[in-house]
C-alpha cells in the first residue's frame, strides 16, 4: 500500500502600509491602477518559482500624521480575500487620495503597529505573513501624536514596546516567528535604519526622501513581495 500524498497548504497574508501624504500621489496611482491584477501579478511570480499559493489576503493601512491630519492620520482596512474580493479591495484602493502630512515626519511607526496586531490568518501548515511599508518620509518617533483625540488608547507606548512587538527569535511577538517578513520602501532615516539593522526578517529598500519612490516600479514591487513568500 503505497504512502498518502498529504496537500500542503499555503496561506499568504499581506498587509500594505501605504504614506498617504501629498508627495506620494504618484505611487498611489501606482498601485490603483495595478491593484485589480495583483492576485494574478503575484500568482504568475510564484508560479515561476514553482509555488502555489492556496489563499491571498491583503489589508490596506494608509497613514499620514496625527497632529496634522486628526481624523484622516490612520485608515484601516480589514482583510480582503482574492481573488473572491477583488472588487471591494480595489475599491478600498481607490478611496486613497494623497493629501496632508504637515511636517516632514509622518507616523510610520504607527501604521507599523497596527499592521503588526492584524488578525493573521494561523491556518494551514505554511504561511507567509508580509507587511509593506511605502513612504518618502521619515517617521516621528511612536507617541509623537499621542496628544491628539483619536490617537489609539492600545498603540505600543514607545520603539522598544513596538519591537517587542515584532519578536524576535528567543520571544514570539504578535506574528508568527517564521511566517512574519518586512519590505521598508523607505528612505535611511532614524526608525526605519533601525528597524532594517536590528529586527529580524527585514528587507530595506532605501528610498529618495521627498521623491514619491519614482524610483521603484511595479514589477520591482511584485518581485520583491515574490521573494519574500
Amino acid at each position: 500500500m503505497g504512502l498518502k500524498k498529504f496537500k500542503v497548504t499555503y496561506n499568504v497574508d499581506m498587509v500594505f502600509c501605504i504614506d498617504a501624504t501629498g508627495s506620494m500621489g504618484s505611487v498611489i496611482d501606482m498601485v490603483k491602477n495595478n491593484a485589480i491584477h495583483l492576485y494574478e501579478d503575484v500568482m504568475n511570480s510564484m508560479a515561476l518559482k514553482g509555488k502555489t499559493i492556496d489563499s491571498l489576503r491583503v489589508k490596506l493601512i494608509a497613514f499620514r500624521d496625527y497632529i496634522a491630519d486628526a481624523e484622516n492620520a490612520m485608515l484601516a482596512s480589514e482583510f480582503y480575500l482574492l481573488p473572491k474580493q477583488a472588487k471591494e479591495f480595489e475599491e478600498c484602493v481607490n478611496s486613497i487620495e494623497a493629501f496632508g502630512g504637515g511636517d516632514e515626519a509622518e507616523d510610520g511607526l504607527e501604521a507599523l503597529g497596527y499592521a503588526i496586531k492584524s488578525k493573521w490568518n494561523t491556518e494551514g501548515m505554511k504561511k507567509r505573513q508580509v507587511i509593506v511599508v511605502w513612504t518618502d518620509a521619515s517617521t516621528h518617533n511612536i507617541g509623537e501624536g499621542k496628544g491628539v483625540y483619536n490617537y489609539p488608547t492600545k498603540m505600543a507606548k514607545d520603539f522598544s514596546e513596538l519591537t517587542a512587538w515584532w519578536g524576535d527569535s528567543e520571544h514570539e511577538g504578535f506574528i508568527n516567528q517564521n511566517a512574519k517578513r518586512l519590505l521598508l520602501f523607505a528612505p535611511d532615516a532614524p526608525y526605519w535604519n533601525t528597524i532594517s539593522d536590528v529586527w529580524d526578517n527585514v528587507v530595506h529598500f532605501p528610498s529618495i526622501a521627498g521623491a514619491g519612490l519614482g524610483e521603484f516600479d511595479y514589477q520591482q514591487i511584485i518581485d520583491a513581495i515574490s521573494n519574500t513568500i
